[in-house]
């Protein structure tokens, strides 16, 4: 990864945070620390909506000339393209679109895409599927054309934007016939996650959360909805265990559950692609 294009800008990732589950923020904080080592950037910090530094004021000590901000979320939805714009202070509650570039006094600040839609989702999605099988093989591993993929994501009704990245992995993983069949599954719209039992036309059902931690939804709430009870889940989530063991047999179906997208490690080499394209951008709008 090349050093000097931005080694005199700053970059900030824009992530969700928790009040309740301390582990949601981890994966952008652990980026922070590595953008840091690596000195890529002369400042690397991280703002969140539900935990501190706040995004409204995480701008406020920034003195760079600029400034890229990359917006920790799976989707171009309500928190990426509304709640965290609005906080930055790039977006006026009444606007319905807001630029991407913008100029604020001697800074420049440009607003990234989000993580999630990068191209080099769908091969992540892939090797969280296989790799959680692989690595819990009992009592045998199933054959791929024998596996039904479910990718789950939050879904909203806030924005109908929210959904399409995780529908548009799947549409792209089902065309490659790698699996018996590829759905996308969502914790708040239809179809939902806990359906793959019924939805899933085979015996074996990979579920991969596309969420870009393993936070309160990856950890609790989605092992519950695949049929976990929710004393237990709690019980291993305190004593430190995985609240999912691999595989599981609910409803007649064995189920492995891997975790989030957003731990992997390429999702670094995303960050940089999406502060590469966005300096472009604005190179070919000058």
């Amino acid at each position: 990864m090349p050093s000097d294009p931005f080694k005199d800008d700053c970059l900030v990732l824009a992530g969700h945070g928790s009040t309740v589950n301390a582990d949601s923020s981890g994966p952008i904080r652990n980026l922070v620390e590595l953008f840091q080592r690596r000195r890529c950037f002369a400042r690397v910090t991280a703002g969140f909506w539900k935990e501190d530094p706040p995004l409204s004021t995480v701008l406020s000590d920034v003195t760079e000339s600029r400034v890229f901000i990359v917006p920790f979320f799976v989707s171009e939805g309500y928190f990426s393209e509304e709640v965290v714009p609005r906080e930055l202070g790039l977006r006026a509650p009444e606007q319905s679109t807001f630029p991407r570039v913008q100029r604020r006094g001697a800074q420049t600040l440009f607003y990234c895409k989000p993580i999630g839609t990068h191209d080099s989702m769908t091969g992540v999605i892939l090797s969280r599927a296989r790799s959680v099988v692989a690595d819990h093989p009992f009592p045998r591993k199933p054959l791929e054309s024998e596996t039904a993929l479910f990718i789950a994501g939050h879904g909203t009704a806030r924005n109908a934007e929210s959904r399409k990245s995780v529908e548009h992995q799947a549409r792209l993983i089902r065309e490659m016939r790698i699996y018996a069949d590829v759905q996308a599954v969502f914790m708040e719209e239809e179809p939902r996650i806990a359906d793959c039992h019924r939805l899933a036309g085979t015996r074996n059902i990979v579920v991969v959360p596309f969420f870009l931690s393993d936070g309160l939804h990856v950890c609790e709430d989605i092992p519950v909805l695949l049929g976990e009870t929710k004393q237990r889940v709690q019980e291993r989530f305190k004593q430190g265990h995985p609240t999912w063991c691999n595989p599981t047999e609910r409803h007649g179906k064995r189920i492995w559950y891997s975790a989030a997208v957003g731990t992997d490690p390429v999702i670094a080499e995303v960050i940089w692609e999406r502060v590469r394209e966005a300096a472009q951008f604005r190179s070919a709008a000058s």
